[in-house]
């Protein structure tokens, strides 16, 4: 694997048996399958340093964050009204109001005298001897006096100092994925920059004589490759750097440059199709001619081979070729495994339980993924599960997961439904 300029020197590689399967293993339940990958890898890219606010979005914290300054910095005022020293307990009164008043960026410097009140606004600081505010709502001005006919305690409608945010306060931990409501929080306490990892560079390679790049001239026989568009799409809106590897044929001296390209150019490489047992499957036998590789036999469907392997120090992720199989493992396995290479901590993606508004009868022995989507607070699911419909994919918002368990489902029952966005897309 190769090394960029601002990449650490500490930066440690996987192993090449990380992904070795115990002996006797054939095949192995999805969380199982999970947790042998979540325990096997680890960060695999540099740190990049003092990276500003406006480069910030969807990169990952290489260290915790601690706030150099109080959210908000001083009392202030979260209502329009009028400041005085509480609690109002005897009531009805009137208050003078002393001359000026204190808003947001004009503080008003003096004290208000003790039994005054003073005219004040959203986000403006506490003037010296006050600590209630009043709405203006729920008061009248006349004549140069504040009349009040309701109680307040003291503090009312008052924000104090450092009540969000003390300072030396850890706001963010290493591990987070920057989002726009984050780097909100860091730019409140006056962060200009921050360490985070760099961009995890994803390799895409797609192979398969039958697989034609779009655009190229097809037959009858051969297919649009929907796999490298769809992948490549995933990798960006996770904020990774995709490395588009291109489209190669069935050809072993082919494959084995691509992947070699890869090696040199990425921390990780997806591959779509050719890792099977067939003659033609020349990923799989690449992998095991000049690297390590474990074929993970897995209790999914779709999905089931999954090819783990190291080629030249870079992992490399070997996905079924049927787009719908590919795009299950690519989220159930893939962006969790990426996101802990990352320098992001490893997710399990939120599933919510919904009513189903299908029947099925499922049988035991793999866990399956139903292209789903919810309307009306139902889950329905697409027509057909066929690997190959590529239509379920757009139609879909989601998907249902069912256990390895037996199960009869009905209109009514609930059942896991698990939206795209639990995946980061």
């Amino acid at each position: 694997m190769s090394s960029s300029a601002n990449q650490e020197s500490t930066v440690k590689p996987l192993r090449n048996d990380c992904f070795a399967l115990p002996p006797g293993v054939n095949w192995t339940p999805v969380d199982e399958a999970l947790e042998r990958l979540r325990s096997r890898l680890h960060p695999v890219v540099g740190i990049e340093r003092e990276v500003p606010l406006s480069h910030l979005n969807g990169r990952i914290l290489a260290a915790d964050v601690f706030a150099p300054r109080a959210h908000p910095p001083s009392n202030n005022s979260a209502v329009d009204g009028y400041a005085f020293a509480g609690p109002l307990t005897e009531v009805p009164c009137a208050l003078p109001l002393v001359d000026g008043r204190s808003a947001a960026g004009e503080p008003y410097r003096e004290q208000v005298p003790d039994g005054h009140a003073i005219r004040i606004l959203t986000g403006a600081v506490m003037p010296a001897g006050t600590d209630t505010v009043v709405l203006e709502e729920d008061c009248d001005v006349i004549n140069g006096q504040l009349h009040l006919n309701g109680t307040l305690k003291a503090g009312a409608n008052r924000r104090l100092a450092g009540e969000d945010i003390q300072v030396q306060d850890r706001i963010l931990n290493a591990g987070t994925r920057l989002t726009p409501t984050q780097i909100s929080v860091l730019a409140s306490v006056g962060v200009e920059s921050v360490d985070v990892y760099q961009r995890l560079r994803v390799g895409v390679l797609s192979t398969g004589d039958e697989v034609k790049p779009v655009g190229a001239p097809v037959t009858d026989w051969q297919i649009y490759d929907a796999n490298r568009p769809m992948l490549s799409s995933m990798i960006t809106q996770l904020g990774y750097q995709l490395v588009d590897l291109g489209h190669v044929l069935d050809r072993p001296d082919a494959v084995k440059e691509a992947l070699e390209r890869g090696a040199e150019q990425c921390d990780l490489i997806l591959t779509s199709g050719g890792v099977s047992a067939g003659d033609e499957d020349h990923v799989s036998k690449t992998l095991k001619a000049h690297g390590e590789i474990s074929n993970w036999r897995i209790a999914i469907k779709p999905g089931r081979p999954l090819a783990l392997a190291m080629f030249k120090g870079t992992p490399v992720v070997g996905l079924p070729g049927n787009p719908v199989a590919a795009w299950v493992c690519a989220l159930r396995f893939g962006a969790p495994a990426m996101a802990l290479m990352a320098g992001a901590e490893w997710f399990e993606p939120q599933g919510y339980l919904v009513p189903a508004n299908f029947s099925k009868n499922k049988k035991p022995g793999r866990s399956e993924m139903l292209r789903a989507r919810v309307r009306d607070g139902k889950v329905e699911v697409f027509g057909s599960e066929g690997s190959g419909r590529v239509t379920g994919l757009a139609w879909s918002e989601g998907m249902v997961e069912l256990d390895e368990s037996a199960r009869q489902i009905e209109p009514g029952t609930p059942v896991k439904f698990i939206p795209y966005g639990s995946f980061g897309l």
